[in-house]
């Protein structure tokens, strides 16, 4: 199994990064692990913590229609470059954690995706040292407010709220490229979406690359990689669940918000 990197918060309240072991115990590091944080002799037992967001990035920049299919099933053909937009790192929740249905919306939208993690400063990077960047890897869900995404006519308001950027469990420090991602709901056996991460169209690499000559990316920042085809809308009750192979599950109820 590959070492699984996690954020955690200890019942004292103290965040730590750490190594999580195959019986829960994490082993907390001395600093975020592409900080070259080193494993501490302090251990903290299963019952000890809450798992949180496993990086906490200063921004999410995400790709719009990065999978053909998807693209199409928008309406429109895969776009002639990346397509880029920003959910403010306040978006960001934990695995379990509930995605909050917002008031304003109507249509609240599921779109699996792979997750990139930054591990160095990435300013005009040329493509060929773009991978050497790439800390590891995770699991995200950009949750979409669909009408509001229509009405808007731009993006900021639906992919921004609260909790619409669940991200973990953990970060995996290598992909392979044929890994399937998957998204089920409510424990359906069939997925609604299914892809091969080799499917999007813009790699991994050349995203970084690609930002990088437009905003500095920070160690911790995170690159959303685009949703294949099958996105739909959640409703108040519903689990979600996406599934990457290589890293895990990342899933969340859907609620609203506690008045």
């Amino acid at each position: 199994m590959a070492q699984r990197y996690v954020r955690v918060q200890a019942q004292t309240g103290q965040l730590h990064y750490g190594l999580l072991r195959p019986d829960r115990t994490v082993q907390v590091l001395d600093a975020p692990p592409w900080l070259q944080g080193q494993p501490t002799a302090v251990e903290i037992s299963p019952g000890g913590y809450s798992l949180l967001a496993p990086c906490a990035p200063s921004k999410v920049v995400a790709v719009g229609k990065n999978y053909a299919e998807h693209a199409a099933e928008m309406g429109t053909a895969a776009p002639p470059e990346p397509l880029l937009f920003i959910k403010p790192s306040t978006a960001v929740t934990a695995a379990g954690a509930p995605i909050y249905y917002p008031s304003q919306a109507t249509q609240v939208d599921y779109e699996g995706e792979l997750a990139v993690v930054i591990g160095d400063r990435c300013a005009h990077v040329p493509l060929e040292e773009a991978r050497a960047k790439i800390w590891g890897y995770t699991i995200a869900n950009d949750v979409t407010a669909r009408d509001l995404q229509k009405r808007d006519g731009q993006w900021t308001r639906a992919k921004g709220f609260d909790s619409f950027c669940p991200l973990g469990p953990w970060i995996v420090r290598e992909l392979g490229p044929g890994a399937k991602l998957q998204t089920f709901l409510n424990d359906q056996k069939i997925p609604v979406q299914s892809a091969l991460v080799e499917e999007m169209t813009y790699s991994p690499d050349y995203l970084v690359a690609y930002i990088s000559e437009i905003m500095t990316l920070l160690p911790g920042d995170v690159i959303l990689t685009g949703t294949p085809a099958g996105v739909g809308p959640l409703t108040v009750g519903d689990q979600v669940r996406v599934e990457i192979e290589g890293i895990g599950v990342l899933e969340n109820p859907v609620a609203l918000r506690p008045s």
